[in-house]
């Protein structure tokens, strides 16, 4: 390889008329005998690079036959349009080095494959145009959860992954803490970030999650990254109102920057193009009215499924809110309503098109003697909970926040039917590697 400077695919463009190199990776080869090409891909974008035989001598030429897929090279050539395909630009090739040789085994063919075999070989899957869609959107939508909060004047707060308090009924994954006892993988940030939020007023989380359950569903992740906003001083009404902004804003930032990923998915652009706040709205009561008239068997009381979810959602073109579940449906935190005992002051954010919960908030019980008997009427361990307690003894206040799932955004977003697609290397109930 040379010492000479190289472009990235999407800066060749710019070059165009002008001797450029690239370092990249064949995707594929063709030949007529008197003229060859071979497709680059080097993760930000496609070119061509085409060989003329009697341009380019017998021993280039001769390299060229080398070329299988996945080959790493190095080319140097004249940057030119292509007539019959002006987005992507053709390399008249002067030069080839290659860097890597591939053999002709690789894994991935262009066949039809299994979903195993390709979760399988997820290191060599993530190359695949559809692929590098999904995570340059995943990429858009994280650098829009940033910008969100910062232009908001929101302080990011690292919270622990290793914690001896839980914040969900959920499962948990759990190990010994040196002489410290039991600690367990964090199934949520919340907790640490109500105590942020009296410090700093508004702030949010943003890292991985875990959860232990045994489900193998097209929604669900053993590991997976949530980003949390916990506000001081905010009530459930606001609560949900900064949810309705916040996703609004990622949704039409993904829509504004990113249409050639959202084409290259088949993405129905138009649904998100409509979703602006604000939202529709449905309590807990008149949600279960609702499924019931369309058949489910869901009783008051209940937590409401995926099926549910997708009754709820398919009248709307907007992602709908429930709010105002059963106390006994949701987390000891929550807020009791003091308009009705039975329910706390919390919500549920469906996305349409029967994507389901995205998003879970509530108002946070901020009352110390209430918030204690709930963690007593869960059985959880007093003492692990005693500095959250402490936010209640000392100067209680008023404040609100939400988790939202990553992944299942996402997979709204994209259109995308199971969420294993847009994390890079997901873990499930049966999948541990790559």
């Amino acid at each position: 390889m040379t010492t000479a400077p190289s472009l990235r695919i999407s800066e060749l463009p710019a070059h165009a008329g002008q001797h450029v190199v690239v370092r990249a990776w064949v995707t594929h080869v063709r030949s007529s005998g008197k003229v060859a090409f071979a497709a680059l891909r080097d993760g930000t974008g496609v070119a061509q690079a085409v060989f003329v035989k009697s341009q380019v001598g017998d021993d280039l030429w001769a390299r060229f036959a080398e070329l299988t897929t996945e080959t790493s090279v190095e080319i140097a050539g004249e940057a030119r349009v292509n007539p019959r395909a002006p987005s992507v630009l053709d390399i008249g090739v002067t030069r080839l080095e290659i860097i890597g040789p591939s053999p002709s085994d690789y894994p991935i063919q262009p066949k039809e494959h299994g979903i195993d075999f390709l979760l399988d070989h997820r290191h060599f899957w993530l190359r695949s145009p559809r692929q590098r869609a999904i995570m340059v959107i995943r990429n858009e939508v994280e650098q829009a959860i940033h910008d969100f909060f910062y232009e908001r004047g929101f302080l990011r707060v690292d919270t622990p992954i290793l914690t001896a308090a839980i914040g969900e009924r959920s499962g948990l994954f759990a190990t010994e803490y040196f002489e410290e006892g039991t600690a367990y993988l964090a199934q949520t940030g919340q907790l640490y970030g109500e105590a942020a939020a009296a410090a700093f007023g508004k702030i949010y989380t943003f890292g991985p999650t875990f959860r232990a359950e045994k489900s193998k569903t097209r929604r669900h992740l053993t590991e997976f990254w949530m980003i949390e906003p916990e506000v001081a001083w905010n009530d459930s009404e606001a609560n949900m109102k900064l949810q309705e902004d916040f996703v609004e804003f990622l949704v039409q930032r993904v829509v504004q920057r990113r249409r050639p990923e959202l084409d290259e998915l088949e993405r129905d652009v138009s649904k998100l193009e409509r979703i602006t706040a604000p939202f529709p709205r449905l309590n807990y009561t008149d949600a279960v009215a609702l499924v019931q008239r369309k058949g489910s068997t869901a009783k008051w009381g209940d937590d409401l499924g995926a099926e549910d979810e997708a009754l709820i959602v398919e009248d709307y073109d907007k992602p709908v809110f429930v709010f105002n579940y059963p106390k006994e449906a949701k987390a000891f935190y929550m807020k009791e309503n003091p308009d009705d005992p039975r329910t706390v002051l919390c919500n549920d954010l469906l996305a349409p098109e029967g994507f389901g919960e995205m998003i879970g908030g509530s108002q946070r019980e901020d009352d110390y003697d209430k918030l204690l008997a709930r963690i007593k009427e869960e059985g959880l361990p007093i003492e692990a909970y005693d500095w959250y307690l402490d936010l209640r003894r000392y100067g209680t206040f008023t404040h609100a926040g939400f988790g939202l799932g990553l992944e299942r955004t996402i997979a709204w977003i994209c259109g995308i039917q199971h969420i294993r697609e847009v994390i890079a290397f997901p873990r499930m109930m049966h999948r541990l590697r790559p």
